[in-house]
């Protein structure tokens, strides 16, 4: 359950704030609704919700920009909320570090699962595939699985939950190829159709964190026409 959790849902659409905020209290969530960015950012300073549902336009900021002082602030999962045509928009939110996205018109029960999974990444709860180890060491990464930590020598590198789970599960498997359904699944909790190439963009964030020079990578190589691999010679 999810013991009165409180979630933030930044939505200047009136229609859409109350369906999600009805729906989400049945399921045990505490919800606070904010009409513009302004409000939003005061009520997550205020709040300090386990999550943070975004919509990209709002009347006076840009989703965008939201996105980006949140994560300037702190680690709070995001998810947001994009129509169809804001493709664009989408990839860069992903990059700016929101943990997942859903596509106006949406299903109430599929955000909601889209939001338990979310919480099972942040809480460290959730189950990877062939995750053993409990600490995983690969050339100069340290990986701790218990904690959610990553540090690379003595740095400590800050990753969304999805990017921790994706780096975790292939450093793990080092070699193995693995596709985006694949990893999408592992990071998300469930394979969602047409969200594959999300994928891309959180393994071009950890690149950026992991790497000494992201065009060159060591650690996350591509498999064209297959997807990734953790280097096994690293």
């Amino acid at each position: 359950m999810p013991g009165n959790q409180k979630i933030v849902v930044i939505e200047d659409e009136v229609k859409i704030s109350r369906m999600i905020k009805e729906y989400l209290e049945k399921e045990g969530f505490n919800v606070f609704i904010a009409e513009n960015g302004n409000r939003g950012i005061k009520l997550v300073r205020g709040e300090a919700p386990v999550l943070v549902i975004l919509d990209l336009l709002l009347p006076d900021m840009n989703g965008l920009d939201i996105c980006r002082a949140m994560r300037q602030e702190g680690n709070i999962p995001i998810i947001m909320l994009t129509a169809k045509s804001q493709e664009v928009d989408r990839v860069v939110g992903l990059e700016m570090g929101a943990d997942d996205y859903i596509t106006k018109p949406f299903s109430l029960a599929e955000l909601a699962a889209r939001i338990r999974a979310v919480l099972r990444r942040a809480g460290g709860q959730e189950q990877l595939p062939k995750l053993q180890k409990k600490v995983i060491t690969r050339g100069g990464l340290f990986i701790d699985t218990e904690k959610h930590e990553v540090k690379k020598g003595r740095e400590n590198i800050v990753l969304t939950p999805t990017e921790f789970n994706i780096l975790a599960l292939m450093a793990n498997n080092p070699g193995r190829v693995y596709s985006r359904l694949q990893l999408l699944e592992a990071a998300l909790g469930e394979a969602y159709s047409g969200y594959e190439r999300s994928i891309d963009t959180h393994i071009s964030n950890l690149r950026k964190k992991i790497e000494e020079d992201p065009a060159n990578p060591v650690f996350i190589i591509t498999v064209f026409g297959l997807g990734y691999k953790f280097n096994e010679l690293v």
